[in-house]
Formats: C-alpha cells, sequence, structure tokens
C-alpha cells in the first residue's frame, strides 16, 4: 500500500455521517496525528474548510491527478 504524506489529496472510502461526509468526498491530508492516522481538514471550492477530522489510511484512498505522480 502506498504510504500517505503530508498535503496528499485523498478521497474517503466510507461515510462519515457524525460530521456530514459521504463516500468520496475529497480532502487533503494536513497533519500526521500518529502512525496510520491523518488530520484531514476538507474545503468547499471557495477555500474555506467545513470539516476538519483525524481518519484512518484505511478509510482513505490517495488520489493522483497525473500519470507522473504514479510512477
Amino acid at each position: 500500500m502506498e504510504s500517505m504524506k503530508t498535503f496528499d489529496v485523498v478521497a474517503l472510502l466510507e461515510d462519515i455521517p457524525q460530521h456530514s461526509l459521504r463516500r468520496g468526498q475529497v480532502g487533503t491530508i494536513v497533519e500526521p496525528l500518529a502512525p496510520g492516522v491523518f488530520e484531514v481538514e476538507f474545503s468547499d471550492n471557495e477555500g474555506r474548510t467545513y470539516a476538519t477530522l483525524a481518519l484512518r489510511s484505511d478509510q482513505l484512498m490517495i488520489l493522483h491527478h497525473d500519470m507522473a505522480e504514479v510512477a
């Protein structure tokens, strides 16, 4: 499995209804908190944060914007 790091863009793999977040929503890792646990920030199209929470790596998938990032 690919290791996650600060500023990786990630998508949720599951709903988190208590925070009104749904599977597929996109966020950014802003800080590693513990092994396999990251603080992820979710922002709107204007850059306003609407949720920040600690998530496990198994709740997230790293997103890639171009092929150079995958290689």
